[in-house]
Parts: C-alpha cells; sequence; structure tokens
C-alpha cells in the first residue's frame, strides 16, 4: 500500500513529514514545508536551530545559517570550476594575477585561482597571413601597385599579449612601413618584372628587425610579393612602354649574337693574316741569311780557283735558265740565221740514252749543255767550210 493512501494507517512512512495534517493526507506535500525542513537539515548540519512544527503552524522562518550555508555550496562548486583551465597543445596560456603577469601554462589541464588569476590563451603553432595592397613610390619616380602577403608566427606569448596593444594591426603598418622603404630603394622595372624575389626578401629581413625593436613576440616565416603592376589610370601606356622595351631588348640581343658571329671570324682572319705575314718574313730573311752565307762561302773559293768556280756559276746560271724552258734560240756571231735548239727532244733522247740519270739532275743539265756547245761548234764549223 502507498504512504499517502487514505487508511491504511502510514502516514508515519511520509518522507516530507506532513503526518495528519488536517486530517487530509491525500494532497501533495506542500513546496514551502520542504523547503523549511530542506533549511532545518541544513541548520543542523552548519549549528543552526531547527524549526519546530506542531498543529500545520511554524514558529519562525528559516535560520540565517542555512542560507549562507547555501550560498557556500553554490559559492563551492562555481570555484571548482573556475579554477580547472584546459590549455590546448597548440598554445600557451599566459597568467595574470591582480593584472600582473605570472606565469605561463603549459599544454595540459591546469588550476588557477579563479577571480585573481586570469587566464589568455595564445596559439604558437599555427601560421598566420596578413594581407597589404597599396600604391607605392619607386625611386626613378614612377607609381606601381603591390599586393603583398605576409605568413608569421607567435613565438613568445606574453610579448605577443602583454608588449603590444594590438600586435596584428602593428604588424600590418610595419609591413607597409618595410614595403614603402624597399619600394622607394629601387627602380621600377626590377619591381615588375625579376626582382621581387630580391625584394621580398629585403622587406622581410627590414620588417623582422620592426617586430624585434617592437617586442610583439612575432616571427615572420615569409613574405611573398603576390603582385606588381602599374596603377589601371596608367595601365595602357604602361603596357606600351613595356612593349618597346622588349622589342629594345631584342634587338639588342640579336645584334649581340650577330656581332659575337661576326667579330670572331673576323679575328681570325686577322690573326692568320698576320701569321701569313710573319712566316714570309721569316722565309725571306732566311733566304736571304742563306744567300748571304753562299756568297761568302762562295766568294772564298772563288779566289782559290777562279776559272773553275766562274765555270761553275755559268753551268749553275744555265742550269737555272734551260730549266724553265723547252726551246732556246740562239743568236750566233757573225750570221743572219738564229739557231733553234729543241731541249725537250735532247732530254728526251739523254734520258733514253741513259735511264739511270733522273730528270732534272746536274749531271743531265751538265749534258745537255755540252750537246749544246758541241752542236754551237759543229753549225759554226760547217759555216766556216761553207764561206770559202
Amino acid at each position: 500500500m502507498a504512504w499517502n493512501e487514505p487508511g491504511g494507517g502510514n502516514n508515519d512512512k511520509d518522507p516530507w513529514g506532513n503526518n495528519n495534517r488536517g486530517g487530509n493526507n491525500q494532497g501533495p506535500p506542500d513546496l514551502d514545508e520542504a523547503l523549511k525542513q530542506l533549511m532545518d537539515k541544513l541548520n543542523g548540519m552548519f549549528g543552526g536551530k531547527k524549526n519546530n512544527s506542531s498543529g500545520g503552524s511554524s514558529n519562525s522562518g528559516p535560520g540565517a545559517g542555512g542560507f549562507f550555508a547555501l550560498v557556500f555550496l553554490v559559492a563551492l562548486v562555481v570555484l571548482g570550476f573556475k579554477s580547472v583551465y584546459t590549455i590546448d597543445e597548440q598554445e600557451r596560456g599566459v597568467v595574470l594575477s591582480v593584472g600582473k603577469y605570472d606565469r605561463t601554462l603549459e599544454p595540459g589541464l591546469r588550476f588557477v585561482i579563479p577571480f585573481i588569476e586570469i587566464v589568455t590563451a595564445v596559439n604558437v603553432t599555427n601560421v598566420r597571413n596578413a594581407e597589404l595592397k597599396e600604391l607605392m613610390l619607386t625611386q626613378d619616380e614612377n607609381v606601381v601597385e603591390v599586393a603583398m602577403n605576409v605568413q608569421y608566427r607567435v613565438v613568445d606569448p606574453v610579448s605577443f599579449s602583454l608588449r603590444i596593444e594590438d600586435p596584428e594591426r602593428s604588424l600590418l603598418h610595419a609591413a607597409e612601413s618595410a614595403l614603402r622603404h624597399e619600394v622607394g630603394s629601387t627602380d621600377m622595372d626590377p619591381i615588375l618584372t625579376s626582382g621581387r624575389t630580391l625584394l621580398a626578401g629585403n622587406v622581410r629581413d627590414r620588417l623582422q628587425r620592426y617586430m624585434s625593436n617592437y617586442q610583439t613576440g612575432i616571427e615572420v616565416d615569409k613574405v611573398n610579393i603576390k603582385d606588381a603592376t602599374a596603377p589601371q589610370q596608367v595601365k595602357a601606356a604602361f603596357d606600351d612602354v613595356q612593349s618597346a622595351k622588349l622589342d629594345k631588348e631584342r634587338y639588342v640581343n640579336e645584334a649581340e649574337a650577330y656581332a659575337n658571329t661576326i667579330v670572331p671570324e673576323a679575328r681570325g682572319k686577322a690573326q692568320r693574316m698576320l701569321e701569313e705575314a710573319n712566316a714570309y718574313k721569316e722565309q725571306v730573311i732566311a733566304r736571304a741569311e742563306g744567300e748571304a752565307d753562299r756568297f761568302v762561302k762562295l766568294h772564298k773559293e772563288y779566289r782559290k780557283a777562279p776559272t773553275v768556280t766562274r765555270e761553275r756559276l755559268y753551268l749553275d746560271s744555265i742550269s737555272k735558265v734551260y730549266g724553265n724552258s723547252s726551246k732556246v734560240l740562239v743568236d750566233v756571231e757573225g750570221g743572219n740565221n738564229m739557231m733553234y735548239l729543241p731541249l725537250d727532244k735532247i732530254m728526251e733522247q739523254s734520258r733514253a740514252n741513259r735511264p739511270e740519270v733522273t730528270s732534272g739532275s746536274d749531271a743531265d743539265i751538265s749534258g745537255i749543255a755540252d750537246r749544246v756547245v758541241e752542236e754551237l761548234r759543229l753549225r759554226q764549223a760547217n759555216r766556216v767550210r761553207e764561206g770559202r
């Protein structure tokens, strides 16, 4: 039988203690009465006075000790939740104790003093990005539009959280300053063509110096020059200028290629002519020295035997003359006719009679000369006899 059923005599089992209330136990328990009983129990736990109830009436309300106990329990639960702090693996926790830096929390489950210590979680592993696009004035007084991307990380969470009020905004301002400084020190052509890599490296170094001087706790990983173009208002004229410069470079390269082809060839010809001239010079000098030396030696021999030497010189001269001609005409002194000597036929007969003698040798020439002299003597003797 249920404890609240009528009759049965089970009113003493009412957990709310509402026995014999008004002689009717069929209604639900009174909420105020239940709260009063809970406060009585709390008062008993913390040394307060219990409320006595009889005949459906109470002498006094809940005690002050029970109220404070309830407040204490609620505060204790809240403090328990607030004192536990979880730091992610990618983060570091910067703890401020009464507004002053106290310590840095590593990843894991950490305990802090609620309402006294404040934790700021800072991500130190993610690579962050900052975009910048501005009009810049170059060293040669041209205007270019540069778009830049900065990739950075937080390496010092304390400096990042406490040193600068807005470190990311400071990074943008410093990046713009570094970019303007480097663009203002560079001509327009390198920025628009092949000098972007060098420009990005210079901007990265300068920006990192700024971040270190400002103590922002930021490390710049990379700077990318995404785009560098002329302003839209003058883009058409700028494209024409760039096209003209490209044509100029192409013509210059073609001219240099042609010069690289012609100049070495001309230098080779000139060097060959110099070598030939030097060789001819050496040849002439050597021949002259040889002739001079031969003349000196011949002069010595001539002084020893003038007749023999003179005859030998005569035969050598005749050999040189006859060696270059195949026919000779001889004018006989005292006669009206000229003698014709077919030297080529005579030489052939001489080779036939003496095949062992080589052509053009001194013996061959001497034999021909002897035959010519003998032939002249015979013809001269015949003319003398005919004249008689």
